[in-house]
């Protein structure tokens, strides 16, 4: 459960930018009608989250998905070589 606004805990955040910028981002959250702060916030963390699922989630092509999903549900026979490996990690386990 989220806690109360209250009781987030919060850091202080400072940088340097130009004038322009600056006044462009002020001109920004007028029109939106939103604080400095709270522009700054609202947009910068809605970057930052997209930016992280970015390198988080795998996306997939249709045809990739199919080729990915395939296997897992209808899975091949095992060839030689994994049931030799199988058979050896069952050795192994069982003796501990």
């Amino acid at each position: 459960m989220p806690r109360p606004a209250s009781e987030v805990e919060t850091v202080r955040l400072e940088a340097q930018v130009s004038v322009n910028v600056y006044e462009q981002i002020q001109r920004a959250a007028v029109l939106r009608g939103m604080t400095l702060t709270g522009y700054l916030i609202a947009t910068g963390g809605e970057d930052a989250r997209r930016t992280v699922e970015e390198a988080d989630v795998l996306r997939l092509a249709t045809e990739d998905q199919v080729r990915f999903a395939k296997p897992l549900i209808d899975p091949p026979a095992p060839n030689a070589r994994l049931a030799r490996a199988a058979k050896r990690h069952a050795d192994l386990i069982a003796r501990r």
